[in-house]
């Protein structure tokens, strides 16, 4: 059991930190990165980049999936130690599709009451939504696609749940993918007979683009212009 929050003063703060832009950071998160004890990041060069900017000079440690649990245990001793401890993945929210999740949980269940307060911040995943010009009222997110096992079944459940005449009525569904592979998703998508894909890269950035079309259509778009394939991409398997 850990310690009671109310014999103990520290707090975990989960940061949303810039996609892009660094200018897209909330006045809050700012206060809280330069009040905190010490930011925990999942790579300390990235989050140094942002730190510079706006003149924060903060004990760094890494906290990556890899050493997820064993920077949690670390963390707990902190926190009931009394610190501020903050943690922010690369870009965007923690714990969405990036580092934090565990952290979070481990925190909870070894400190009891322990104090975690939520940042909020940019998302890859809501600022596509709110530019891809979609019905969301629902949508499904996926996250990153399995590289190998369970790829090739999850693709198939995602033709079917974007069929209109599906049991889900035709929802959008939501992906991330690296430019390592966006090709050849579409390639997949093709093949399933999925007839319309939304795509945005470079969100925030100056090179922000939405395209949106056939999975041919867009494969003819990234071999005619071979330089877009690069930055992170949101795809969008829409109705």
């Amino acid at each position: 059991m850990g310690t009671p929050f109310e014999q103990t003063q520290g707090k975990l703060s989960i940061v949303a930190t810039p996609i892009g832009n660094l200018e897209d950071i909330t006045l809050r998160a700012l206060r809280t990165l330069k009040e905190c004890d010490v930011i925990y990041a999942e790579d300390t060069r990235v989050i140094s980049k942002l730190l510079a900017r706006y003149e924060i000079k903060k004990p760094l440690q890494r906290l990556d999936a890899a050493m997820e649990s064993k920077r949690a245990d670390q963390i707990v001793e902190r926190l009931e130690a009394g610190e501020r401890v903050a943690f922010v993945s690369d870009a965007g929210t923690p714990g969405i599709s990036d580092p934090g999740a565990r952290l979070v949980a481990q925190v909870r269940a070894q400190l009891l009451g322990a104090k975690i307060e939520a940042i909020p911040g940019a998302s890859a995943l809501t600022a596509a939504l709110s530019i891809a010009g979609l019905d969301t009222a629902e949508f499904i997110f996926l996250g990153f696609l399995p590289h190998k096992k369970g790829r090739q079944t999850t693709l198939k459940q995602i033709a079917e749940m974007v069929r209109k005449d599906s049991p889900q009525g035709g929802i959008p569904v939501v992906l991330y993918e690296s430019p390592h592979r966006i090709e050849k998703l579409l390639k997949e998508l093709e093949v399933l007979g999925v007839s319309r894909v939304t795509i945005a890269r470079e969100l925030t950035k100056i090179h922000e683009e939405v395209l949106s079309g056939t999975p041919a259509e867009l494969l003819a778009h990234f071999a005619a212009c071979p330089d877009t394939v690069r930055g992170e991409f949101v795809v969008i398997v829409t109705p």
